[in-house]
């Protein structure tokens, strides 16, 4: 369960950046390709945070979907599956556009 340490290092950024201000809301933009289960991030951050300063504060997380973009043709496509191949060609020399980010993009901050 890698979510347990994702989540001890969310802590670490949002401390660093919190700067001891009390912390509502934490987004996150995580991608398909991270195989990171958003519901067990979710429910190991209440293990990693209880009886902490954090313990009332909320994980948002947006999920992106994984992208491939073929080089030959240019195609693009979303990953519903694993097959890294262009549907408009058939080719397989592609490259991962999306799906690999793994991001804090906003803290929501409360009054002290």
């Amino acid at each position: 369960m890698h979510e347990l340490a994702v989540c001890e290092s969310i802590v670490s950024a949002v401390r660093m950046h919190a700067d001891g201000r009390p912390v509502r809301t934490i987004h996150l933009r995580i991608g398909t390709l991270r195989q990171i289960v958003p519901d067990t991030l979710l429910f190991c951050w209440t293990l990693v945070t209880e009886g902490s300063d954090l313990a009332d504060s909320e994980l948002l997380v947006e999920r992106i979907d994984g992208r491939i973009r073929c080089r030959h043709c240019q195609g693009e496509r979303v990953l519903d599956d694993y097959v890294l191949a262009c549907d408009h060609c058939g080719g397989v020399d592609v490259e991962v556009v999306a799906g690999e980010e793994f991001l804090i993009t906003a803290l929501e901050l409360t009054e002290a």
